[in-house]
């Protein structure tokens, strides 16, 4: 994984923060377990060790299955995951603002 995005800067770099990153920032599509492992840079047997948390509070919601691997979303029929998702992009939009605000500010001086 790259850059931390902005959301990441602020609440931290925990595996579960991680996997909730990366599914919000692709939300249009949908993935394996190993793919959300791999792409949010979360070790597999980790997130195998919260996954059923998160598929039995519907946070994740099955999508369909192609063979043998099931393919994952975020559940943005679930009030809270909604609520998260605005959350989220209210952050980044925030750190965003205050970075160029920063910056606006040094080169003005």
């Amino acid at each position: 994984m790259g850059e931390k995005t902005a959301f990441l800067e602020i609440f931290g770099d925990s595996p579960i923060l991680r996997v909730l990153d990366f599914l919000v920032v692709n939300e249009d599509f949908d993935y394996s377990m190993t793919d959300i492992a791999k792409l949010s840079g979360v070790g597999y047997s980790t997130l195998k060790l919260f996954w059923n948390k998160l598929e039995n509070e519907k946070i994740v919601l099955n999508t369909r299955t192609i063979g043998k691997a099931k393919m994952y979303k975020l559940n943005f029929g679930n009030p809270i995951i909604k609520k998260f998702r605005n959350f989220y992009w209210e952050t980044t939009k925030q750190k965003v603002h205050n970075k160029i605000t920063r910056k606006v500010i040094i080169r003005t001086n």
